[in-house]
């Protein structure tokens, strides 16, 4: 086998160690066969929560194993390919092997990445909150720009977007919106996209000057409600109030919005696209959601990039700068990973750009550790 091929199956094969221990494959099947023991309960969906979560960490488990198997498959396949053409001396046959192994090198780095989402609240559905920052008007459209990104990168990944709350600018896009994400590992993806992002572009309204926006984004944990975080009733404030979205095709209005406010951290919610009973129980999950965040931060302080990348949306506490004018580049400041593609970043490609910043996690790098690599 050629140097190079050798190689690549070093690589495939490390992944594939990575997968094996993250998996816990010895006990994978007897796993499976305790959650397909519980799926057969008549009395399962008495409890739809739970059933729904039982179901979800079921397929999770499934999907892992027939990633390991279908790799660890497909490696000795391409293997046996490239032995068999270099027995029979069949350069067409290895050459193709040795292609099929390139590719799938990606593939299984991809999917050991995907197996170091293994937080305590990785695989949890996720909010994600944009606001506008520093830059007014221009500051407003570029939040719904973001807004727009994610949505789009939600709905490739085939993930569930609910709209929580809007709010819209004054004069165009939006002061702030919240989503709820609904998928496998939504907040283990997301979390690498909190703090600010800076837009550099020519201004769309009027003034053909170059504008300089910030917007921030923040991602928070839905908690399971198997996880308890207790909100003392002295803490907080409700109030129920008259919604005043200027509807569209992302919003929808209503009577009855919900806003909490905890006294202690100053943390607001807000939820305005139920009844007002769902928006109360909206709110107070988010309310948790935000809780618990802080209190995961304040454990993980040293490698929580979401922690750094706090402060103000302005100068100073970028984590990306997406610049279309004067030349088109896209570069996270944590990983320096970039592209020249905008316009497919702003249409929702974010995959490279989370991938990076997750081995750099996992690297065990802080923010500050990365800048000072460059």
């Amino acid at each position: 086998m050629r140097a190079e091929a050798q190689n690549n199956v070093d690589k495939i094969e490390k992944s594939l160690e990575l997968l094996h221990q993250r998996l816990d494959w010895d006990t994978a099947q007897h796993r499976l066969e305790e959650f397909n023991a519980r799926v057969e309960d008549p009395n399962l969906w008495d409890d739809p929560a739970a059933a729904q979560k039982l179901m979800r960490d079921r397929q999770m488990l499934v999907d892992a194993m027939e990633t390991y198997t279908s790799l660890k498959q497909d490696l000795t396949d391409q293997v046996d390919m490239i032995e068999l053409g270099e027995m029979e001396d069949d350069e067409e046959v290895v050459t193709e092997a040795e292609e099929a192994l390139s590719a799938l090198v990606d593939k299984a780095a991809k999917k050991e990445l995907e197996a170091l989402l293994d937080g305590e609240s990785d695989g949890n559905d996720s909010f994600l909150e944009i606001k506008s920052g520093a830059g007014g008007t221009e500051a407003c459209d570029w939040a719904s720009m973001l807004a727009r990104m994610y949505v789009r990168w939600a709905e490739k990944r085939g993930f569930e977007v609910e709209l929580q709350e809007e709010q819209p600018g004054t004069e165009a896009g939006i002061k702030s919106v919240t989503y709820q994400i609904k998928g496998k590992n939504a907040y283990g993806w997301l979390k690498s996209e909190s703090g600010t992002h800076r837009l550099v572009r020519i201004s769309p309204f009027g003034k053909g000057t170059r504008e300089t926006s910030f917007a921030a984004v923040g991602a928070y944990p839905v908690i399971d409600d198997n996880i308890e975080i207790e909100v003392n009733p002295a803490d907080i404030r409700i109030d129920t109030y008259r919604s005043s979205g200027a509807g569209g095709q992302h919003v929808n209005t209503t009577d009855s919005a919900v806003r909490i406010t905890h006294h202690p951290t100053g943390i607001v919610v807000t939820s305005s696209e139920k009844s007002q009973h769902q928006n109360r129980d909206i709110a107070m999950k988010a309310l948790k959601s935000r809780l618990y965040q802080l209190e995961m931060d304040k454990r993980n302080a040293e490698v929580n990039a979401l922690h750094e990348a706090k402060g103000d949306a302005g100068w100073g506490n970028q984590i990306r700068s997406y610049v279309l004018q004067p030349y088109q580049m896209v570069k996270d400041l944590r990983t320096s990973f970039e592209t020249a593609d905008t316009q497919g970043v702003l249409d929702g490609d974010l995959d490279g750009f989370m991938e990076a910043t997750l081995a750099l996690q996992v690297a065990g790098k802080s923010r500050a550790d990365a800048n000072s690599d460059d």
